[in-house]
């Protein structure tokens, strides 16, 4: 049995065309799971069938209505997935496919898409960049909770600032989220942190590094290792700059332009 992403833009707004594509639909025996608009007149559905030619069918079927233009039809990614849930695509950026945007007032939406990315097994490395208070960890532990996760700080300002130099019992497993703050771990003068860094980095595991741009100055790793890179904003037209300032081993941030150490990304 197959799953499916169907998209297609209403030409048409007429009363019981939605009836007609459902119907037709069933008749192939393709079962509708999910439905909702995901732009204007655009409308996405997830469909599953057990006989992947009846898609096909449908396509040609359709074609050939005056009333919708199809637009998608392929095996569903998760933007699409999420597209369907939440009623609207996931902004991403043009020139950096694997980069994506959202605000701190679509905060659900967020760890609903870091959820989906936990779930999966294996390596991946995800780096979030955003102003301080703006929702990062928060949104990153609440999206382990959401995937069932285990989350382990291996540096952090969440509370106080944290570098660990071991990890002891179950935390070294791959089923574990590992986050570390790419500013406090770049500024540890413990090479023992930076062993424990290196070795995680290794495992089949999800890691979650904020600030990853500062992350990767004076290290091995580059931005594109990264898999994903979330951006953070407050509103639309924030821009992400950071004054990195020690002050009895504290880092500030603040949001605005000018002043000394100043790093944009």
């Amino acid at each position: 049995m197959g799953e499916w992403y169907l998209e297609y833009n209403l030409q048409v707004n007429r009363p019981g065309l939605l009836g007609d594509i459902a119907t037709l639909l069933g008749m192939l025996r393709v079962n509708i799971v999910t439905i909702n608009g995901v732009d204007g007149n655009t409308r996405g559905m997830l469909v599953r069938t057990e006989d992947d030619d009846q898609i096909r069918r449908f396509e040609l079927i359709a074609s050939t209505m005056e009333q919708i233009e199809i637009r998608k039809i392929r095996e569903p990614k998760l933007r699409d997935v999420l597209a369907v849930r939440h009623g609207r695509y996931i902004q991403r950026t043009v020139d950096d496919r694997k980069t994506f945007r959202f605000l701190r007032s679509e905060l659900g939406v967020l760890v609903d898409f870091m959820a989906e990315i936990f779930k999966t097994d294996g390596h991946k490395l995800v780096g979030i960049r955003g102003m301080p208070r703006v929702g990062k960890t928060e949104s990153v532990v609440a999206a382990s909770v959401c995937a069932n996760k285990k989350w382990i700080f291996l540096s952090s300002t969440m509370i106080k600032q944290t570098v660990r130099n071991s990890l002891m019992g179950d935390e070294f497993s791959k089923d574990n989220i590992f986050i570390l703050d790419g500013i406090v771990t770049r500024k540890a003068e413990d090479e023992r942190h930076m062993q424990l860094v290196r070795e995680m980095m290794r495992l089949p595991s999800t890691k979650v590094v904020e600030h990853p741009d500062m992350f990767v100055q004076h290290s091995e790793y580059s931005i594109e290792d990264f898999d994903y890179i979330i951006e953070l904003r407050t509103t639309p037209e924030q821009e992400i700059t950071y004054e990195v300032i020690q002050n009895n081993g504290m880092i500030s941030g603040r949001d605005g332009a000018g002043g000394f150490g100043m790093f944009n990304f």
